[in-house]
């Protein structure tokens, strides 16, 4: 399996400085981060970490839930997924991420509810994202449309 790398080139103190992020494997594009927009509640166009790993655990989980959703003998017609992803202070000082929360509603054939709820739940576990967030508290919210 192949490995992916993204660079970051950052100047300056953590609150005057800024950087840029490029997403080298794919070269999609370079985008800019800064930790005052980091942690305001507007991102005032700069991405962050967990922009990026909000990104990264939809993408993941909505890749597990269509495979898992073919296994128990549906079709996965159209999932839509968001990661929301909660940075806060940690008691030991500093930052942490404080919870995910991924929301999916899907469209699947062939599964009840309750069988995409199953689907759903073990996709969540089994996202290898999920699995590298072990430390971090995530929450679903599934349901078909």
């Amino acid at each position: 399996m192949p490995t992916r790398t993204a660079r970051t080139a950052w100047t300056g103190s953590l609150q005057e400085g800024s950087g840029q992020v490029e997403l080298s494997s794919s070269k999609v594009g370079t985008y800019e981060v800064s930790f005052p927009k980091r942690a305001a509640e507007d991102a005032g166009g700069t991405t962050s970490p967990e922009e990026l790993i909000a990104a990264a655990h939809s993408s993941c989980y909505a890749m597990q839930l269509s495979a898992l959703v073919a296994e128990a003998g549906g079709t996965p017609e159209s999932l839509e997924v968001t990661a929301d992803v909660s940075l806060g202070p940690d008691p030991a000082g500093g930052f942490k991420l404080t919870g995910i929360t991924l929301t999916v509603v899907g469209e699947v054939g062939g599964l009840d509810e309750a069988g995409f709820l199953k689907a759903a739940e073990a996709a969540k576990a089994g996202c290898p994202v999920s699995k590298a967030l072990t430390g971090v508290d995530i929450t679903l919210k599934a349901s078909l449309a």
